[in-house]
Formats: C-alpha cells, structure tokens, sequence
C-alpha cells in the first residue's frame, strides 16, 4: 500500500529541522480502501487505536506503516536507530476551533509520523499544517502542507520544529506514528488519550 520506494528516494530537508514531505504515499489504488474503513472517532482529539475498530483497508494500512519496512527506509533517511524504542500510534477525525496551536512536540519522541486521510482536495483556506521559523508566529512559515490524502511528513523532532496550522473547525483526519524514547511516556499517552476518547464517547 505504501510507495516506499518514492520515500527512500525523497529528498530529506535538512533546515531548519529534519523532515520530509511527501505527497501520494499510499498508493492510490488501495486509498480509497483505507479511507473506507477510516474508524469512526468519538470527537475531536487524539484517539489510541484501543477503544476503535481497526478494521480491512485500515487495517492492512496501519500494519504496513507500523512494520519494519517503513521503520528501515526512516531510520536510513533520519540515520537513526528506531528498533529499540517503542512505537505508538494514535487516530484523528476532527479539528476544534482551538487545535493546531504551535508547538515542537513533546522531547520524548524522537519521530513523528503525519499521515493525512482527507479527501483529495482541501477545503479550505485554513487546517493546513505549517513549518514554522519560530514559536510565536503562525504567518512565518516556510512550508505549508494540505492535509490531503496519501500525504505524509515525517520530521525529527527537535527544539526547534515548530509546527501548527490556522484555527479550523470540522473533518480532518490524520494518523500520527510516533517512536519515543520510554515505553513509560508511551503508555501514559495512550492511557490519557484512551481516557479522553472514552469521556467523549459517553458526552457524544
């Protein structure tokens, strides 16, 4: 399902972070198929696949981008030894109007994962994610992504890896992967966004 090859030979950005973007990662004619069977979240937030129904065409997706081919081709890109931490995971389905604020992601993880499940053409204006110069300023971007489906970045967390996007409220559906250095910090997210989803089931 994933155009591995594509990624091993993208280009890897090296200021002023680690990252790569890449459009069309999942391979159209399987796509569909994992938008499909996309599981059904109880609201906005971040969602642990425990509590979900993972399921066909997403599935087979999440087994592929959580398997050693896709962790091999990243750990040459980013030259980094992966194999040894732990790997955590978690679905998003909708955007609040408060989502997206800047930030550099937690010093635990080492690697994330952004893989958009949208429809093919963004809606709008507003929800794309932007690389940013600084952490105070959502206009001083040096690269805008649309969260458009099959799109992916990948980026090594670093102290300066500022990202966010514009206030946006609705759909938005986006798979996060990350590799963190303890599998403590792992299973204390997953158990906080497990609760978090589980409270939302109950309100919704």
């Amino acid at each position: 399902m994933l155009n591995l090859k594509k990624l091993e030979n993208s280009k890897l950005n090296t200021e002023p972070f680690s990252y790569i973007v890449l459009k069309d990662f999942v391979q159209n004619c399987f796509l569909n198929s994992a938008r499909n069977d996309y599981p059904d979240v109880p609201g906005p937030g971040s969602h642990p696949p425990d509590g979900l129904t993972i399921k066909g065409g997403f599935k087979s997706l999440m087994d592929e981008l959580l398997g050693e081919s896709f962790r091999s081709v990243i750990e040459d890109k980013f030259k980094v030894e992966l194999s040894d931490y732990p790997c955590m995971y978690t679905v998003r389905g909708f955007c609040r109007a408060r989502d997206g604020k800047i930030h550099t992601d937690s010093t635990s993880k080492i690697i994330t994962v952004l893989l958009y499940m949208n429809d093919d053409n963004w809606p709008s204006d507003k929800g794309k994610l932007r690389l940013l110069n600084n952490g105070s300023d959502i206009e001083n971007y040096f690269e805008e992504i649309a969260p458009t489906g099959g799109t992916l970045l990948v980026f090594k967390r670093a102290e300066n890896s500022w990202h966010g996007h514009q206030s946006f409220e609705g759909s938005r559906r986006a798979i996060q992967i990350n590799w963190v250095q303890k599998q403590p910090f792992a299973s204390r997210e997953q158990r906080r966004h497990k609760l978090s989803s589980t409270i939302k089931k109950l309100f919704n």
